[in-house]
């Protein structure tokens, strides 16, 4: 062979002592710190889900099971007749629930969300002042404010109604709206806007056509937020929902707290579990575009 043809074949051997091209993977040691973070981690989990786990298996225990004391054993012979039993007890709050949720919802989502495009890109005169006194109405304590309240809906001959306790959940969930649509669109490039302002575009047609269409993931995060807030309310559904109207909450409380009777402990468990399937649901479902949407601006500004 000759020489040419050896240099010709030279680069296709490979040669014994050139460096490996990917580097190996190292296995990660385990720190102290590292250690710590998993040990706080776990013990975060076990604090949270133990009394969930210890709900749910209580829930389908009779009490005969529960009177033996073994708190964290499985049920021997699960039953559904406490949740049914439950069932019966709330369904009504259930469904007024459901009636005070929705529009608690869609409509302080929709005033937020015009209220922020507004002071984002119009400013109008005083838009700061306003933008001030709104974000302190989020961080004023409901109690406060519950008198006041009462009376001017006494007042108005709307107290104990279900457009009192929307009404309500309107006036308190409109700051924390306003300021998660305002720091949204703050994050909008402004470019944007005035182009829309060269095509002819207003105030409505703007808002509607342009920014709504971009505003899902922060919609998607005002919803978790006022879902969760309006249906795990106690206080304001006690006072200003009137009997007729209350919502899960105030009649779980009356499920448990109960003073006539045997203590039905797999009822109240399974009561509260229904109370607390809309939340759990929520989060179980939404909780990954919840973090989508607080990534994509929700706390920008």
């Amino acid at each position: 062979m000759s020489h040419s043809s050896l240099q010709a074949i030279a680069p296709v051997l490979p040669a014994e002592s050139a460096p490996a091209s990917a580097p190996r993977l190292r296995r990660r040691r385990l720190s102290p710190a590292r250690i710590g973070v998993y040990a706080f981690l776990f013990s975060a989990a076990l604090y949270f889900l133990l009394p969930l786990y210890v709900m749910i298996i209580t829930s389908f225990k009779s009490m005969d099971e529960i009177r033996s004391g073994n708190v964290f054993a499985l049920p021997l012979l699960a039953t559904v007749e406490p949740w049914q039993q439950a069932w019966s007890q709330v369904s009504g709050g259930f469904w007024n629930s459901v009636a005070i949720t929705v529009p608690s919802t869609i409509i302080p989502i929709l005033l937020g969300a015009i209220n922020g495009y507004a002071l984002s890109f119009w400013r109008p005169r005083g838009a700061n002042i306003l933008f001030g006194v709104l974000l302190a109405g989020a961080f004023i304590p409901v109690q406060v404010m519950i008198y006041p309240l009462v009376w001017m809906m006494a007042r108005a001959g709307v107290f104990g109604s279900l457009p009192a306790i929307v009404l309500v959940h309107v006036i308190f969930g409109m700051p924390i709206m306003t300021l998660l649509f305002r720091n949204y669109y703050a994050s909008v490039p402004h470019e944007l806007f005035q182009a829309a302002r060269i095509d002819g575009g207003g105030f409505w047609r703007i808002f509607i056509q342009v920014m709504l269409p971009m505003s899902l993931p922060i919609v998607v995060v005002a919803a978790i937020m006022q879902v969760t807030g309006v249906w795990n309310d106690y206080i304001l559904g006690l006072v200003f929902a009137g009997r007729d109207n209350a919502p899960m909450t105030v009649q779980l409380n009356n499920v448990i707290n109960t003073t006539t009777g045997l203590r039905l402990y797999n009822v109240n468990m399974a009561a509260t579990m229904l109370t607390a399937a809309v939340p759990l649901a929520i989060y179980f479902v939404s909780g990954r575009w919840f973090v989508r949407g607080i990534a994509a601006g929700a706390v920008k500004g």
